[in-house]
């Protein structure tokens, strides 16, 4: 693939977070090109997680307490999210030194757009996923793709590489999930934008259309989702189009009606390219309509760079899904399977209760939301999807936010969203402490139930999950 510029790989770096979901892979992909990588993480000093770190000191990178010892050169250039804040010892440091400093976005979007093809995907929900899904098809495809993803992809995990959020190849695609919460999508000039939904999650619907109109317009070539009403109104910013649409039957890429096969761990379905009449047999080995629209939209954009549909379908029948994606935790002697899942916002969390309410059985869903501004955001939305897909006989229990520090407004928390749940409908239980949640989902479970566990930034819920499996088997 093409180098990114000397001034990448020149001089030292130093990651401020260096394991979070963003920050990891960019890690990754910027030393593969070379470069001398430092780094901290709170979640390291607090002792959560300590296999990735020790993962990441195998491979190279340096790692410091978060207390400014590692800033130690201006040379150095700090990475940082927008979210850290300036009383943070590595800031107050680089101020010190005259470091120069750079968000992850920007130089995320300075390594995307060095590559000939590169491949965004864009929207409120689904992008890690089809960012797996498309980059799966292209490394079957032979393009030696560079990955960057949110998540784990599980098919590009092995002994060496345990946390394989990215993927760094010498083909000319760089395929990207791109964010629009801090307004960064703004950064990137793909070759290929692919937008999948448009909805509330950090920002204002019109401040969305502005941000995701932008972002089709920049691009050679856009897929675009025409089910969701959105995104289809947005079609008209693109210089060329592929469309693919589950349900809409003038998509470019759709879904033959009547051949959809739901299972609780797969799905199948037949394919229709309507721009030759092709028909193509899908077999996904992850569950759930939003995955068949997933799998469309990661279809759409392989052909958009070229690979034929026939290629991308055969592909997908082996993708293994990502880690904290309807991740099946494993099934208990009593017959109890848990699931450690991302949901998060009101759309991700309806994608996966959907999934699980689409076979019988009690649903225990646990949500630990993942900050006290985001549950002001959309927690009355959030609770309204929890009333309205969990029937009378389901459980949803929350526990606080999750909180690592920082000045944040904690006056209003949980509490208020299982009060929301309740006036809905439905039946919620407010519990503080999310080890004593853990203690009344053992005390509650019982043989066919399906115990999910919901949230994000907090890579400990994976722990959780496995220790809920225990204590109900």
């Amino acid at each position: 693939m093409t180098q990114p510029a000397d001034s990448l790989t020149s001089h030292p770096w130093f990651f401020c977070g260096i394991g979070g979901s963003g920050m990891l892979p960019l890690a990754l992909i910027l030393k593969g090109h070379g470069a001398t990588i430092a780094g901290s993480d709170r979640s390291r000093d607090q002792g959560r997680t300590p296999e990735k770190f020790a993962w990441l000191e195998s491979l190279g990178f340096t790692l410091f307490p978060q207390d400014g010892s590692g800033v130690t050169s201006a040379d150095q250039t700090l990475v940082a999210s927008a979210a850290v804040e300036d009383t943070v010892p590595e800031m107050v440091r680089a101020h010190e030194l005259g470091c120069p400093r750079i968000s992850r976005a920007e130089l995320l979007a300075a390594l995307f757009n060095a590559s000939p093809c590169g491949i965004a995907l864009a929207g409120t929900s689904g992008k890690s996923t089809v960012t797996g899904m498309t980059g799966w098809i292209l490394d079957q495809a032979g393009r030696d793709p560079t990955i960057m993803n949110g998540a784990v992809m599980k098919n590009f995990v092995s002994p060496d590489a345990p946390f394989a959020s990215a993927r760094v190849g010498q083909g000319d695609v760089f395929v990207s999930e791109v964010d629009e919460s801090d307004g960064s999508i703004a950064l990137y000039a793909p070759q290929i934008a692919v937008l999948l939904n448009v909805s509330l999650d950090h920002k204002s619907i019109e401040e969305l259309r502005e941000l995701f109109g932008n972002f089709l317009g920049a691009a050679q070539v856009c897929a675009v989702n025409i089910d969701d009403a959105e995104t289809a109104a947005l079609a008209g910013r693109a210089k060329a189009l592929v469309t693919f649409a589950v349900q809409a039957p003038e998509a470019m890429i759709g879904v033959e009606q009547g051949s959809v096969q739901e299972r609780p761990t797969s799905l199948s379905a037949c394919v229709i390219d309507r721009r030759d009449g092709s028909i193509h047999a899908l077999g996904l080995q992850v569950p759930g309509r939003h995955n068949l629209a997933n799998a469309l939209a990661a279809i759409a954009a392989a052909s958009a760079a070229g690979v034929p549909v026939s290629e991308s379908v055969a592909a997908l029948s082996t993708f293994a899904g990502l880690a904290r994606r309807f991740d099946i935790v494993g099934t208990s002697p009593s017959a109890v399977t848990v699931i450690d899942d991302f949901g998060h916002n009101p759309e991700k969390c309806a994608a996966t209760l959907s999934a699980l309410k689409a076979h019988p059985g009690r649903v225990i869903a646990f949500f630990q939301p993942h900050g006290y501004g985001p549950l002001r955001q959309m927690g009355r939305e959030l609770a309204e999807v929890f009333a309205r897909l969990l029937g009378p006989d389901d459980v949803t229990i929350l526990c606080d936010p999750v909180y690592f520090g920082g000045t944040v407004d904690r006056s209003e928390g949980s509490e208020r969203i299982v009060g929301l749940i309740k006036a809905g409908g439905g039946n919620a239980e407010y519990v503080p402490s999310r080890e004593d949640c853990g203690k009344r989902i053992a005390q509650i479970a019982r043989p066919g139930d399906r115990v999910v566990i919901m949230g994000a930034r907090d890579d400990t819920l994976s722990a959780f999950a496995r220790g809920i499996l225990q204590s109900v088997e």
